[in-house]
């Protein structure tokens, strides 16, 4: 990524983090991740949607005009219907728009939107990843800390026990 397109991050020295900070710190990074995981499953469905689209303009051939086939009105009600142009297809480009397209530009418009997608779902594996490891690092610390602190209280109570 360039950097106009990484977000801005502030390098923080977590061993001077206090272990309340640290678990908040990790409490955000949880709900990023979070976000980051929700946004990949909703561009891994769009890129589905576009790949199929892109997958059924192939079965389109110029024979096909006059065909039968079932268009469906909802995920699970179909009505039968007649293909009468084989050369143009209807395409939704979002927001209630549609557009009249030649085969051809509707196979490099569904091209164009997987390979888009398909990026935008590497920057965000990517953030992701990063984001994965600050956190993997924050427990780290967290684990130093809590051993440090249980290391400490033996300490006492060994010393108050002898004495």
């Amino acid at each position: 990524m360039s950097s106009k397109d990484k977000p801005e991050m502030q390098q923080i020295e977590l061993n001077k983090l206090s272990l309340q900070q640290l678990t908040q710190l990790k409490k955000q990074l949880d709900q990023e991740l979070t976000v980051y995981q929700d946004s990949l499953q909703t561009l891994k469905m769009a890129q589905s949607k576009y790949s199929d689209s892109r997958e059924s303009l192939e079965k389109i051939k110029p024979d096909t005009c006059g065909s039968s086939i079932m268009v469906p009105l909802t995920g699970s009600m179909f009505v039968p219907g007649t293909i009468a142009d084989s050369e143009k297809v209807l395409v939704d480009v979002g927001t209630g728009y549609y557009l009249n397209m030649n085969i051809d530009s509707a196979r490099d418009y569904f091209k164009r939107k997987v390979a888009f997608v398909t990026e935008q779902m590497e920057k965000i594996q990517n953030i992701g990843l990063e984001k994965s490891k600050i956190r993997e690092a924050i427990m780290d610390v967290m684990e130093i800390k809590i051993q440090a602190q249980l290391a400490q209280q033996r300490a006492v109570q060994n010393a108050t026990a002898k004495t």
